[in-house]
């Protein structure tokens, strides 16, 4: 089942918790050539920026469909958030679950009083890319060969008023 953009706003979204791990790195595999292991996962639990979109279902009660790994770093008297890691599973993505963990996300860095929020992502991940765009993320600068296999990364930043 794909959910719809309308269906998003009643996707829930709570912090993870370790009983998710399973399900947030399946579709980390899914959806990454590069994958972070699920040791990586795991540190970050109890962080207020992990949080899990899920989705009801008859059989277990709910289901993961998305996940954001975000946190904030001390910089110069004020936090820098940084957004490690966004994933959708296939099947729910272009539904508005990605947007609305990343706005989720986006709270939680500002709750920490972040002064602005960095992410990099593939230079070839156009849907990514807009989705950062439309929530005032902008192109910084260009890595090059950021990723293992030699992609370059962009920096994009969104500032806090």
């Amino acid at each position: 089942m794909t959910t719809t953009a309308s269906e998003a706003g009643s996707v829930p979204v709570r912090q993870a918790t370790r009983a998710d791990l399973l399900e947030v790195f399946r579709i980390e595999q899914r959806s990454f050539p590069q994958p972070w292991p699920f040791a990586a996962f795991e540190r970050f639990l109890g962080q207020p920026g992990f949080l899990v979109a899920c989705e009801a279902t008859p059989a277990d009660g709910e289901s993961v469909v998305g996940y954001v790994v975000a946190d904030t770093v001390p910089n110069h008297g004020r936090p820098l958030g940084h957004v490690k890691d966004i994933a959708v599973h296939p099947d729910h993505r272009e539904g508005g679950v990605g947007s609305l963990l990343l706005e989720r996300a986006l709270v939680e860095m500002a709750r920490a009083d972040a002064s602005s929020v960095k992410l990099e992502v593939r230079e070839s991940n156009d849907p990514a890319i807009d989705l950062y765009r439309a929530h005032g993320f902008e192109h910084r600068r260009t890595v090059p060969r950021y990723y293992d296999d030699g992609e370059a990364a962009l920096i994009m930043v969104r500032e806090f008023q």
